[in-house]
């Protein structure tokens, strides 16, 4: 995958890429990971403190099964050559066959391995001209994100606060904390 490191992290362009996210932390996380050589989990992770907060992978089950309570929001799949984005309710799902297979009834669906899921970024940040965004990020073990689900917007791109709302608590619960 071509978000994956190309070395081992060095020190020194860690705390150059901490000092880069902390002036800028705007812009699009995958195009500096594969500009830096830096695994997509490491560029999120030195993203300051204050717009990320991480919970442990086995928490995927309860997440999602938290968001498809949410109403619509956007699922986004980022490759290096594609940035794939479905709006709607996101399905509740269930395991079968190795996979966590989320149910009909909404534009979004497929099959997942969870079971894959090392660790679940919260992400609230300035992004790409918006004064706020959240994002809940799926990892691997690679260090890529596996999807990522945004909170929703309305018809004049604003945060769904009841949504925010539900973020923000999610995020607490486990995370054992986090930022408003």
């Amino acid at each position: 995958m071509p978000h994956a490191p190309t070395t081992d992290p060095v020190p020194a362009s860690l705390d150059a890429l901490r000092r880069r996210l902390a002036d800028a932390p705007n812009g699009v996380l995958e195009s500096l990971a594969a500009e830096t050589g830096q695994s997509f989990r490491t560029v999120v992770e030195c993203l300051p403190e204050r717009f990320r907060t991480f919970a442990p992978g086995p928490a995927a089950e309860t997440v999602m099964a938290d968001i498809a309570d949410w109403g619509p929001v956007t699922v986004l799949v980022h490759s290096a050559d594609l940035v794939l984005e479905c709006k709607g309710p996101l399905p509740l799902g269930q395991f079968g066959h190795g996979y966590y297979n989320l149910q009909s009834g909404s534009p979004i669906g497929g099959h997942i391995r969870l079971d894959r899921c090392v660790a679940i970024a919260f992400l609230r940040r300035p992004f790409m001209g918006a004064d706020d965004s959240c994002a809940v990020i799926f990892f691997n073990p690679e260090g890529d994100a596996m999807f990522k689900i945004f909170v929703g917007r309305d018809d004049k791109r604003q945060l769904l606060s009841e949504q925010v709302a539900r973020f923000c608590a999610l995020r607490s619960r486990v995370c054992g904390g986090g930022e408003t």
